[in-house]
């Protein structure tokens, strides 16, 4: 019924209850327990349905966007250019252009003498 606890056992601890409470407390303290009994239930229910949810959320978003899956890190293939073919490529800055470009800054700034 109650675990490892048996009839004897559970007949001690209310006859200890009763002796400790008295009878007038024992079924006020029965309701308390009762409704914390129930609050706990209750709460725990709550708990376990949000936390379904939230995996069937995770769920959904992993089905409709299969992307989030693959890393999108990979860089699509690489492919050589046709001999003759002069398309316009993108090219990256030298390193010399960031440099003029703060040279120029710098020359345009004004002194201040201290």
């Amino acid at each position: 019924m109650f675990g490892t606890l048996g009839g004897p056992e559970l007949l001690l601890i209310l006859v200890v209850a009763l002796i400790v409470f008295g009878p007038r407390k024992l079924p006020e303290i029965g309701k308390n327990m009762g409704r914390m009994l129930g609050e706990f239930r209750k709460a725990s229910n709550d708990f376990q349905r949000t936390i379904e949810e939230e995996v069937e959320a995770v769920n959904r978003l992993q089905r409709e966007l299969p992307s989030l899956e693959t890393p999108a890190t990979t860089p699509p293939p690489a492919t050589a250019p046709a001999p003759g073919d002069e398309s316009p490529s993108v090219s990256s800055p030298s390193p010399s252009q960031p440099e003029q470009a703060t040279a120029s800054h710098d020359s345009a700034a004004p002194k201040e003498n201290i």
